[in-house]
């Protein structure tokens, strides 16, 4: 079957076919994502990007060979306002929020990228490609500024379906007397004693934001890469720069073959912010419910609807985890086949379908409740070996099922303590003491720990 991914620029499914295709038919693909600007802790919104485009990376990686880079934004008007603030360099600021950035993606189970270039890296690349830019009579120096001129470009508006004058009505564009037109945005910019800055044939300054992309995914995939991917807050300005800005310096060749994006995550129907105070951190919601959770939760929407983020989410994205993590755990046989096991048809055909995680989770649901209704343990094995495998392509159900259900940080009692509990308990029920059996569960309640009684014995979980 062939992949369809909704391509941003044509507002139309497409099928997906690689550009770079050898004789033998071996195919490599190249992906870009937009990654974090590393001034704050990561909240949600930051999350639901690389949540989904891994998802995407997994599926590619099934038949492809992917190089996927996500890059770091490490110098940015923001982070230099963390750092005066701090009084510190921009260099500390970015190293603490990187690592916070890689600890809770992967809490999150995201996997790494191939490529994780960052801005303060390519400096002299981004002043070659700006140079071009002027040389070519798409861009002019002014007042120590570098700016892109939108008009030298015709076609700028095309990703976010606009024309240039509804752009400028709905954008924040400065009016500086260094502009030959309001909506010209800025390259290169002079950067006073106070702020970090990089010597130039412009004067000592720094790059805009937009340009850093460009230079990164040319450097790292080429002029012509398959598929862009970010939030949808990014489609304007910063990707309809980047396809404008790029086009021209390579030359008018394609810059991106597919342009995807997420859609916003809100909180109770509201956009984040903090003006109203309501931003959630990943790092908030892991002390709240384990990281599969928070993942699962991220891709229960399609990924190119809002995803309403409520109190109620997590409790049930982890009841839907203890429902598929109690089929394995009760079934046994599946753990030395399922990696040789390909995933459901049903499921693949959900993510081929423009990563339609909705309907793919439902498969591996089906696939529960076929292991669960089935008399033939054959039967359950291979289903569960097919739910396994399915789930690992959005990766979930990694953990140990048994782990799962006990494992907690923050619990009062561990593992050793529990089961010493229940044996104690098990020898009173057997000697039909049960006011000592009925004291020890309530005991083990208290700690939020929930027994459930077999036939062949007693399992325990945490809540």
């Amino acid at each position: 079957m062939s992949i369809f991914l909704y391509n941003t620029l044509s507002r139309r499914k497409e099928e997906f076919t690689p550009q770079n295709v050898a004789q033998d038919g071996h195919a490599k693909v190249t992906m870009y994502v937009c990654g974090p600007t590393v001034y704050s802790a990561p909240h949600i919104g930051n999350a639901r990007p690389a949540v989904v485009f891994d998802v995407l990376a997994r599926l590619l990686r099934s038949r492809y060979e992917l190089t996927y880079a996500r890059n770091i934004t490490d110098v940015d008007d923001k982070i230099n306002a963390a750092a005066q603030e701090s009084g510190v360099d921009i260099s500390e600021i970015a190293a603490e929020f990187v690592a916070a950035y890689h600890a809770d993606m992967q809490a999150l189970g995201v996997q790494n990228p191939d490529i994780e270039p960052r801005a303060t890296a390519h400096i002299e690349e981004i002043i070659t490609m700006i140079s071009h830019l002027i040389d070519s009579g798409h861009a002019y120096a002014a007042d120590g500024h570098v700016l892109f001129r939108v008009s030298a470009f015709p076609a700028y508006g095309s990703l976010s379906r606009r024309e240039q004058r509804e752009l400028l009505a709905g954008a924040r564009v400065e009016v500086a007397p260094y502009k030959e037109a309001p909506g010209d945005f800025i390259l290169w910019k002079p950067s006073t004693a106070t702020l970090p800055g990089w010597e130039s044939p412009w004067g000592r300054g720094r790059p805009g934001w937009h340009i850093e992309c460009s230079v990164m995914a040319a450097e790292h995939l080429g002029t012509t890469i398959d598929i862009h991917g970010g939030g949808n807050d990014l489609i304007f300005p910063h990707h309809e720069n980047e396809l404008a800005q790029s086009t021209c310096a390579h030359g008018g060749k394609l810059f991106a073959r597919f342009w995807l994006h997420n859609g916003f995550v809100n909180v109770h129907d509201t956009k984040m912010s903090k003006s109203l105070g309501n931003i959630v951190l990943v790092n908030e919601l892991l002390g709240r419910a384990p990281g599969e959770a928070v993942r699962l939760a991220l891709l229960n929407a399609h990924y190119r609807q809002p995803l309403d983020w409520s109190d109620q989410i997590l409790t049930e994205t982890k009841r839907k985890l203890d429902r598929l993590y109690g089929t394995l755990r009760d079934i046994d046989g599946w753990q030395s086949i399922w990696q040789t096991t390909a995933p459901d048809p049903a499921f693949v055909a959900a993510l081929e379908d423009d990563l339609n995680t909705p309907r793919a989770l439902a498969v591996l649901f089906d696939l529960s409740h076929e292991a669960n209704r089935s008399e033939s343990h054959d039967v359950q094995v291979d289903t569960a070996a097919r739910l396994r495998a399915s789930a690992e392509w959005m990766g979930l159900l990694s953990a140990d099922p048994e782990e799962w259900f006990t494992a907690g940080s923050d619990a009062q009692l561990d593992n050793v303590a529990i089961d010493k509990l229940l044996a104690e308990r098990d020898a009173a029920r057997a000697q039909k003491d049960f006011a000592t059996a009925d004291r020890i569960r309530d005991e083990l309640a208290a700690q939020g720990i929930s027994i459930e009684d077999g036939s062949g014995d007693t399992r325990w979980r945490r809540l």
